[in-house]
C-alpha cells in the first residue's frame, strides 16, 4: 500500500486507520463530529518530506550549534574579564547546556505523549525562552550567571524544540530513518563549522554582550520562518491521551547495555569541543588556529552523522557503535596525544568528528532493535532515555573535565601531546570513547 492514504472521518464514528510501508505499519485513530476527507502526504519521499528534513536541519544547525561552538566561548570568558579573575565553572556553562537538554528528553517525550496536541506550540515557546537566554547572557557579570542563562535557560528552551523535531521526523521517515536522523543531526556540525569563527570574529571586535545580543537576534529571525516546516505528519489527536506509557524496555539487557556504553561515551565526547581552543592557545596557537580546530571537528560531525545513520540502516547497530568507538578512540591516542604539529591537530580534530561525531546517529538502531523485543514500547520515550543518558555524561563531563585538567598529569614528564598538562584529559577522552562499542562485544559473547 503506498504511503499516501485517503482518510475519511464519519460523523459519530472513530475509526482506526492503518498505513503500510514495507513491513511497517502505523495505527492511529481519528475521530470527529463532522465529515471530512484528507490524504497524508508521502513519508520517506516527496516534496513535503524534505521541507520537513530541511527545517529539521536548520532547526538543528540554530539551537545545537551554539552551545557545540562553546569552546570559543570558553577561550575567551577564561581570558577576559569580568570572568578571568574567577574563572572556575566555566566549563560548567557548555556542558550544562547540551546535558540539560539531553537529560529533560524523558520528560518532555512523556508530556507529548499525553498531551500531543501542545507539541507544536512548544517549539514557539521554546524559541522565545532561548532568544531570552541568550540576551540574559549578555548581562552576567560573574560565571554562575552565564551557567544559568547561557546553561541552564537555554537548554530548558532548546529541549522544547527538540523534541517535538525528533517526534515529527519518526513519523515522516519510515524506512530511511536512519539516514534522516542523520541528516537532521548533521545540523549541528554544518552550523559548528561556520558559527566558531562568526563568534570569535564578534567576540573579539564587540565583546561577549553584544555578541550574545545579536545571536538572540538571528536566532529569533532565521528559526521562526523555519518552524512552519516542522509540523507532524499524522493527524494530531484532539484529546489527552489516557493509555499509561509501557516502560518495560527498561528492564531489558537490549536497552541498558546499549546505554550504558553511550553514558560513558558521553563522559568524553564533549571535552574536545570544549577545550581545543583553549588547548592550542596554552600551546603557543593563535585563537584563529584554535577555532579552526573547533570547526574542523563539527565538519566531521556532518559527514559523520550522515554516513553513520546511512549504515544503522543497513548493519547491525552493536558493529555500528564499534566503528564509530574505535574510529574516535585511535584518533585521540594517537593524534591528540601524540601530536607534534598544527597539521597533525587539524588532522585529528576532523577525524573525531567523523568517527565520534557519527555515535548518536546509532540511537535509531537501538530504538529498532528494543521495538522488536517489546512491541508496546513508545519510540519517543526510548530515545529520551538514550538522550538523557548522554546528558549524564554531558553534565558530569564539565566539572570532571575541570578537575583531570588542574592535576596536569605528566605535565614535563611524559612526551608530545601527553606531556603538555591535557595528557589526562586525553587519555580519558580515548578510553571512554572506546568503552562506546561495548556493545559489540556483549553481543559477540551472547549478553545481548
Amino acid at each position: 500500500m503506498d504511503s499516501d492514504i485517503a482518510l475519511t472521518d464519519i460523523h459519530g464514528e472513530e475509526r482506526i486507520y492503518e498505513e503500510s510501508d514495507g513491513n511497517l505499519r502505523r495505527r492511529f485513530r481519528e475521530s470527529s463530529v463532522t465529515q471530512r476527507e484528507f490524504t497524508l502526504p508521502q513519508a520517506d519521499r516527496g516534496k513535503d518530506a524534505w521541507l520537513f528534513l530541511a527545517g529539521c536541519f536548520m532547526v538543528e544547525a540554530l539551537i545545537w550549534g551554539f552551545p557545540f561552538s562553546f569552546g570559543v566561548f570558553q577561550e575567551y570568558y577564561s581570558t577576559h574579564e569580568p570572568f578571568k579573575s574567577k574563572p572556575s565553572g566555566i566549563a560548567v556553562i557548555g556542558t550544562s547546556s547540551t546535558g540539560i537538554m539531553y537529560l529533560s528528553c524523558p520528560v518532555l517525550f512523556a508530556v507529548f505523549k499525553r498531551w500531543p496536541q501542545v507539541r507544536r506550540s512548544c517549539t514557539l515557546v521554546g524559541l522565545a525562552i532561548n532568544a531570552v537566554a541568550v540576551v540574559a547572557a549578555s548581562f552576567a557579570t560573574e560565571v554562575p550567571h552565564l551557567i544559568i542563562t547561557q546553561g541552564v535557560l537555554y537548554a530548558i528552551g532548546g529541549v522544547m524544540i527538540y523534541c517535538p523535531t525528533i517526534l515529527f521526523l519518526d513519523e515522516w521517515f519510515v524506512r530511511r530513518k536512519g539516514l534522516a536522523f542523520g541528516m537532521m543531526w548533521a545540523g549541528t556540525g554544518v552550523s559548528g563549522v561556520v558559527l566558531p569563527f562568526i563568534m570569535s570574529g564578534l567576540l573579539t571586535r564587540f565583546g561577549f554582550r553584544i555578541t550574545l545580543r545579536a545571536y538572540a537576534v538571528a536566532l529569533v529571525v532565521l528559526a521562526l520562518p523555519l518552524l512552519y516546516f516542522v509540523r507532524p505528519r499524522l493527524p494530531l489527536a484532539q484529546t489527552s491521551l489516557q493509555r499509561r506509557l509501557d516502560l518495560n524496555f527498561l528492564r531489558t539487557s537490549i536497552f541498558w547495555i546499549p546505554q550504558a556504553a553511550n553514558i560513558v561515551q558521553g563522559l568524553g565526547y564533549f571535552i574536545p569541543n570544549i577545550y581545543l581552543p583553549t588547548y592550542a592557545m596554552s600551546q603557543g596557537m593563535t585563537g584563529t588556529e584554535g577555532t579552526l580546530m573547533l570547526a574542523l571537528v563539527n565538519m566531521g560531525v556532518v559527514f559523520g552523522a550522515i554516513w553513520a545513520g546511512a549504515l544503522t540502516d543497513r548493519m547491525h547497530v552493536s558493529s555500528v557503535m564499534a566503528i564509530c568507538s574505535l574510529g574516535a578512540a585511535l584518533a585521540v591516542f594517537v593524534f591528540w596525544g601524540l601530536a607534534v604539529s598544527l597539521p597533525i591537530l587539524y588532522l585529528f580534530s576532523l577525524l573525531y568528528g567523523l568517527t565520534a561525531g557519527g555515535f548518536s546517529a546509532s540511537y535509531t538502531g537501538i530504538v529498532s532493535r528494543v521495538k522488536d523485543q517489546v512491541t508496546a514500547a513508545d519510540t519517543g520515550m526510548i530515545f529520551g532515555f538514550l538522550a538523557a543518558g548522554r546528558g549524564i555524561g554531558a553534565v558530569a563531563s564539565g566539572p570532571l573535565s575541570e578537575a583531570l585538567l588542574r592535576l596536569q598529569a605528566w605535565k614535563g614528564e611524559a612526551k608530545l601531546g601527553y606531556g603538555t598538562g591535557y595528557g589526562s584529559l586525553i587519555v580519558f577522552t580515548g578510553i571512554t570513547a572506546a568503552v562506546g562499542g561495548a556493545s559489540w562485544m556483549a553481543r559477540r559473547v551472547g549478553w545481548d
